[in-house]
């Protein structure tokens, strides 16, 4: 089990807590978490084609086609073929899932399942650092300094698309984009739903799916890793 590659992808919407799942999943398992998040911003920041392509649907406020970032994430996976992974982000649509699945095998699918409420109140209060995607939530993981990233010292700003006004058409578009990629990895026997609202809280469950998969890299340092923020 430790000689083979393992490949899973989290799925979630806006708000769920992919993004610290899937660090605490890359460190006890010792897998490369790749976020598209991640890459679209070292395009961008690059000027490479892709991330000149895709800051120009960003900044009219649309979503990066799915040519655009299935060549991104595609290219980037081409160069890791030796290297087990966790894919955060994508596929967000099914023609990236089928994508996806054209070049390989995905092991593992985890999908987080958080109540609208829930999610649309995390939503309200995430601010962000624009150059490095850092995320803070005002209530439980709040910067040092009020509005300011605690490592750059630069200001923290709310996406237009986190503001309460549009949190919830956010979240039901999500929902209709997510449905046939949920439903495809499902018809593959790849999915494994979890559901609740804090992290803390399933990440027990996430972490004893894994180890039926994969060998943690340090058991005892899984267990007693420090906690997360509930986000």
């Amino acid at each position: 089990m430790a000689d083979k590659l393992f490949r899973a992808v989290i799925l979630g919407p806006p708000g769920s807590g992919k993004g610290t799942i899937s660090q605490r999943i890359a460190q006890c398992f010792g897998l490369q978490h790749l976020s598209s998040g991640d890459f679209l911003r070292e395009n961008i920041t690059a000027n490479t084609e892709a991330g000149v392509l895709a800051k120009r649907y960003i900044e009219k406020g649309l979503l990066v086609p799915d040519h655009v970032i299935t060549r991104l994430m595609l290219t980037r996976l081409e160069k890791i073929t030796r290297q087990s992974w966790l894919l955060d982000g994508f596929p967000r649509t099914l023609v990236q899932a089928e994508a996806l699945n054209s070049t390989c095998d995905v092991d593992v699918v985890i999908s987080l399942n958080v109540p609208f409420e829930t999610l649309k109140e995390r939503l309200s209060t995430r601010w962000v650092h624009p150059t490095s995607g850092r995320m803070y939530n005002m209530e439980f993981n709040p910067p040092h300094i009020h509005g300011i990233d605690d490592v750059t010292g630069e200001p923290l700003v709310q996406h237009e698309d986190d503001k309460p006004d549009v949190v919830a058409a956010r979240l039901r578009e999500y929902k209709g984009i997510a449905k046939p990629v949920i439903d495809l990895y499902k018809k593959e026997g790849v999915l494994h739903s979890v559901s609740g609202t804090e992290t803390n809280k399933i990440w027990p469950y996430i972490y004893s799916l894994l180890c039926t998969k994969i060998t943690p890299v340090d058991p005892e340092e899984s267990q007693h890793s420090p906690p997360l923020y509930s986000q």
